[in-house]
């Protein structure tokens, strides 16, 4: 058997800026005067290895690696080349690959910048190895200053509209509304007021036999997906809607430099919406703010994973503990029982020692009675009732506006002494005292800091001098209100849209069903409102015989909870409860579509919580929430 004849590889490669540079870097002029040198050289057996309209400071370029897994292979002996900008323009890894070839014994020639490995190591290589870098750099400023200038003048620096827009046939910088797409969206913003969650959402778009929006681009010919094979058009996913119903787009606005990418990445990152800079009103809006930010409280409040007990309730992440301020997550059964409960998320820990467990029913039908109150006083009343609403709202920015005061001062008074500490370290350094590298960096984290103070600074200056009186507030409010007929039927977005937050406070007397408790309504725009003459008790009290009663019932359960005896009760029952809870749960109602929830995992046993209070519950399915 002959041995075996290695290759010649003639690799070339043209990046999208080296097309501005003229013929002499085309691919076809790179071949001819790679297989020219070979024939004058006399290199057989040669074989072309190409990528076209690939940057060099990738290296996971397709013929690049073809080339690579020959010269692994030890199959190939020779690699010739334009010159070694061909190769890469990253110097670092470049002269890994050279270290590579070199090991592996393959002969490299480049042939413009008269390198060839037989011949001995060029001591300039490394050097135009960087020089190569950074030309790629200076490329890479050159664009990102292009698009900087573009962006920063309002103008959009992306080259698809999102879906739900068009670019205007008359002129092209500018969006006009997809109409057909645009009734889609809207339709997934009103599921989302509804209750539903991305993956009902999905599941319902999918049964109707709607486009997703890269199969509806792709037909109307425009967007990134216009020679791609969709195998499933209908098929929508969570991230997909996820992703609409957070597009400030949707507002009308434009909003540029969401990604970013450094010369060396294959591909752009998202960036943190602080750095993002978004101009209003520039394209015709297809939601309105109003439902843009309630659906963002809603997907910031409720968090669902499937688990089959139905859909989240209507007051989910907006129930917090009084004592430790963590959120209240919803039991689904107690007991064995099909009653919904908040119970505080810390509890039990060292953080919340006490469950704080209210009856999720109950605290809806407060905030009903509440809201329907609020709603009949502003009926009869409307003059004194907008004067409370108006007094509240006032003392509520007022409380705001002293809090943003008393920040602003204490950045105010860190920015005076930075300057002294800035003046002292120049004095120390001027003086000898003080070393030219320590000077550099304390000066350096000084000069941080205190342009960090200036921007913060900046903005509690602007928001004090804008801020509103309380008169706007209380109008909110008070437009709100009237909006709706009725609070008998509360849903999610009723909800979010009245109501800041619900602290609920523990029992009176904790571990008893019928002791009253403490619960505060938050209103948005006014904080806490209660209509005079109006009394809303959560628990009607009990007739003084039933109390005497109960109070017997709970002193004997605690005799049985400290002989022991309630343990022994709640091992012997313990598989029957399990029964139970299996049989109830299958009589539950299915949920539109794919049932979706909240749950959240029970943290303890039946046995740690039995011994907790009279109503002790085992929680096994609770609300969370879901991004």
């Amino acid at each position: 058997m002959g041995k075996k004849i290695k290759i010649t590889a003639l690799y070339e490669r043209l990046s999208r800026d080296d097309e501005l540079q003229g013929d002499s870097f085309s691919i076809i002029h790179q071949k001819e005067l790679l297989e020219e040198y070979s024939i004058l050289h006399g290199f057989t057996n040669t074989r072309h290895f190409t990528d076209d309209g690939i940057s060099g400071t990738r290296f996971n370029r397709p013929g690049f690696m073809k080339m690579m897994e020959e010269v692994e292979a030890g199959n190939v002996s020779c690699i010739c080349v334009k010159d070694l900008s061909r190769i890469g323009r990253d110097y670092l890894k470049v002269g890994q690959v050279m270290e590579m070839l070199r090991i592996k014994g393959v002969r490299l020639i480049a042939i413009n910048d008269g390198v060839d490995t037989d011949q001995g190591e060029d001591e300039f290589m490394p050097f135009r190895n960087l020089l190569n870098e950074f030309y790629a750099r200076d490329t890479s400023k050159k664009i990102k200053s292009v698009f900087q200038a573009k962006g920063r003048a309002g103008k959009h620096v992306t080259s698809n509209p999102p879906y739900g827009y068009l670019k205007d046939k008359d002129d092209p910088t500018k969006w006009v509304v997809d109409e057909e797409a645009a009734v889609i969206i809207r339709r997934i913003f009103q599921m989302t007021l509804d209750g539903m969650g991305p993956f009902q959402i999905c599941t319902a778009l999918e049964a109707d036999k709607v486009e997703i929006p890269g199969y509806h681009q792709q037909r109307l010919g425009v967007g990134l997906f216009q020679n791609r094979k969709i195998e499933n058009p209908y098929r929508w996913s969570s991230a997909t809607v996820a992703d609409i119903l957070s597009r400030r787009e949707y507002l009308g606005h434009t909003v540029n430099f969401k990604t970013s990418k450094h010369f060396r990445d294959s591909h752009s990152h998202y960036v943190d919406d602080e750095k993002w800079v978004v101009f209003e009103n520039t394209q015709e809006p297809i939601i309105d703010q109003e439902t843009f930010d309630l659906v963002q409280k809603i997907r910031e409040n409720v968090k669902r994973w499937p688990n089959g007990w139905g859909p989240p309730h209507p007051l989910t992440g907006l129930v917090f503990c009084a004592d430790c301020g963590s959120r209240l997550y919803l039991h689904r059964v107690n007991n064995n029982k099909p009653i919904p409960k908040f119970v505080c998320g810390n509890y039990p820990s060292k953080k919340c020692t006490s469950g704080h467990r209210i009856d999720a029913d109950d605290l809806l039908h407060l905030v009903s009675q509440t809201l329907q109150a609020i709603k009949e006083y502003s009926d009869d009343s409307p003059d004194a009732f907008a004067r409370m609403v108006q007094a509240l709202a006032g003392n509520k920015q007022s409380e705001e506006l002293r809090v943003k005061k008393h920040l602003l001062q204490e950045k105010l008074n860190r920015r005076d002494e930075l300057e002294r500490l800035i003046c002292r370290a120049y004095e120390e350094h001027t003086q000898g005292s003080l070393p030219d590298r320590r000077y550099e960096i304390i000066n350096g984290q000084y000069e941080t800091e205190f342009a960090a103070l200036e921007q913060e600074i900046s903005e509690l200056e602007t928001s004090i001098e804008n801020f509103e009186s309380g008169d706007a507030n209380a109008q909110q409010f008070m437009e709100l209100v009237k909006k709706y007929d009725s609070f008998e039927n509360l849903d999610t977005a009723m909800c979010n849209e009245l109501i800041e937050k619900i602290l609920v406070h523990e029992r009176d007397k904790k571990g008893s069903i019928s002791s009253a408790q403490r619960v505060d309504i938050y209103f948005n725009f006014i904080g806490t409102f209660t209509p005079p003459l109006v009394e809303i008790d959560p628990e009607k009290e009990a007739a003084e015989k039933e109390a005497v009663r109960k109070e017997k019932l709970h002193q004997n359960y605690l005799k049985r909870k400290a002989s022991g005896k309630q343990r022994e009760y709640e091992e012997r029952y313990k598989a029957r409860r399990q029964e139970r809870m299996a049989e109830l749960k299958a009589e539950l109602p299915p949920s539109p579509g794919i049932p979706i929830s909240e749950c959240h995992t029970a943290r303890n046993t039946t046995e740690s919580r039995s011994a907790t209070a009279p109503d002790s519950v085992t929680p096994l399915y609770d609300d969370a929430v879901a991004v």
